[in-house]
This record gives C-alpha cells, structure tokens and sequence, in this order.
C-alpha cells in the first residue's frame, strides 16, 4: 500500500517583508531554524556527486548532487522521514541522526557544528574528523613527501596535512585546529607571513580568491563568522576587502622562505576532490633541483624530531 503525503498550501509570501501583512505573525525562532536546516541539507546534498559516496550515477541522472533516497539510504534513515526534514516539518531529529547525516553528507567540521546548532542537538562526537578525509587520501598525503601537501575545503581550513607541509610555512602542530586557515594564518600568524616572499600580492590575491569563493555561501554561519573575524583582526584585510577583487582558482608559482631549510620555489596544483565548493588536494611541487633537496632536508630534519 501506498502512502501519500500531501505538502499543506501555503499563502503566498508578502511582498515586503520588512512590512508584513497586519495578522500575519512572524515565524518563531524554532520554525526559522527548521527552514535554515532544510535549506542547509538541501545545498549539501545537492554539491555531492554519486562518485564521492560510492554510487553509480547512470545515464537519466538529472538530479544536482545526490537524489533524497541516496542520501537516506547512505544514513539509514527512512526516505519520507527524510523528506519531510528538507521540507521543515515540525519532526524531531536524534544526535544519532545528525550524526549519520553529517558523515553520509560529507560535512566537514565547521558544517557539522552547523548542522547540530540549527537542529538544536548536542555533539556526541564534536571532534570527528572530516570524512572528505578518507583513510586513502591521509595515505596519499604521506606517500607525496617530501612534496608539501595538505587538503583544504573552499573557505581554506586545512583539513588534514603532511608532515612536510606542516613545517612549510609555520608549525602547524602548534596551530589550534579552529586557527588552521590560510585566511587567518596569512593575516595573523607572524611565522606564516614571514615566510611567504611578496606577502603584500599574495594576500591580495588570495583574499580576492576568498570573495569569489565566497560569493556561494553569503547566508552561511561559518564563511560570515570567518570573515567577522578577520574584519576584526586585520586592518589590512579590512584595507584589501573594501577594494572588491575577485579572482578566480588556479596554481601558480610561489616562492617561500622556510626558518629550517632557506628559499623554496614550487608551483601549486589545486585537485578537487569534488565539485568546486568541496575540498581539494594542494600540492606544493618544487620548480628546481635546489628546492627539491631543500625539501628532502625538511622532511628529514621532521622526522629527526620524532
């Protein structure tokens, strides 16, 4: 037997909203929440390919990203419960979901905390790590040394490193991991800036890179909170952010000035893991000999420390 859900007719919106129709009381605070996480849900489910989460996409694929029944499916939970979550029921949600949704999702930490804030849930596991962060790719990340690699999603957290790239710049092991952002590290970090060669174009560049990014995610917590922050620990982001630039991805040539090992001149490589909102592999490659036995003598002096 079938079961049909019918969606309640809703009136149409008021064409002000700053003004709404005398009678009409605004939405709670728990109702604005249920339509945030419905909305949020829908834009992650929507960014992942069949590929990423190990399904087959076959040939009259229409849907952007994954269908609902997948996403379902990949969390364990039932295909109308998990509709009538995208369309803001008033239905409760277990910490125990949350967290199938965050890993079949891909979520990484930032939007996990979001996820379990919007549905007012606690963490029962705030540390988990990133699942973008497979068990392949760390191997990968440790089989490119003494090349520096690290992964970062689209708002530039680092997600997980090399232990080449972890002394590239600063130490990174000694970075809290909510601090471990090239946006912050560049505007902040004293040894991270120190090492970059012309940190004036590279922070304009890269903050240009950070409002195209951006442009995709206005409404999000996490990508508004990231840049409160900065406005408020950087003047000079404040300088080079009024100014609008807008640049788009792509490797290019960088030339450091590494504490342990003198100047290293590489070329990045971007590889997306995913759609373009996802995260990616960054690869710092050395353009000389010279470099590349710099690099060896990092990776050597990180492991003479154990």
């Amino acid at each position: 037997m079938t079961t049909m859900v019918t969606a309640a007719r809703r009136d149409p919106a008021p064409q002000t909203p700053e003004a709404p129709e005398a009678g009409i009381p605004a939405p709670s605070e728990t109702e604005v929440r249920r339509h945030e996480l419905a909305d949020f849900l829908r834009s992650r489910r929507e960014r992942i390919t069949p590929e990423q989460v190990g399904l087959v996409r076959g040939r009259r694929r229409r849907t952007p990203g994954l269908r609902r029944e997948e996403v379902a499916q990949l969390s364990a939970v039932g295909v109308t419960w998990y509709t009538w979550l995208e369309q803001a029921r008033d239905i409760q949600v277990s910490p125990q979901v949350l967290d199938a949704l965050a890993r079949a999702l891909l979520l990484d930490r930032s939007e996990r905390t979001h996820l379990f804030s919007l549905a007012g849930a606690v963490d029962p596991a705030p540390g988990t790590e990133c699942p973008s962060v497979t068990p392949a790719l760390s191997t990968m990340l440790r089989q490119l040394e003494p090349i520096p690699a690290c992964v970062q999603n689209s708002r530039y957290d680092v997600l997980a490193h090399n232990r080449t790239y972890g002394r590239l710049l600063c130490d990174m092991d000694a970075v809290a991991p909510e601090d471990r952002n090239v946006m912050l590290l560049a505007y902040t970090n004293e040894e991270w800036r120190s090492s970059v060669m012309d940190i004036a174009e590279v922070t304009r560049l890269l903050t240009a890179k950070f409002r195209a990014a951006m442009a995709e995610h206005l409404a999000e917590p996490a990508w508004k909170a990231l840049l409160e922050r900065l406005e408020s620990a950087s003047p000079e982001f404040r300088d080079i952010w009024a100014r609008h630039e807008v640049v788009g991805t792509g490797g290019r040539s960088k030339i450091f000035r590494n504490a342990q090992v003198g100047l290293l001149r590489v070329e990045t490589t971007d590889l997306w893991l995913g759609p373009s909102a996802g995260p990616r592999l960054v690869t710092y490659a050395p353009r000389d000999e010279e470099t590349r036995e710099r690099l060896e003598r990092l990776q050597a002096l990180v492991l003479a420390e154990g």
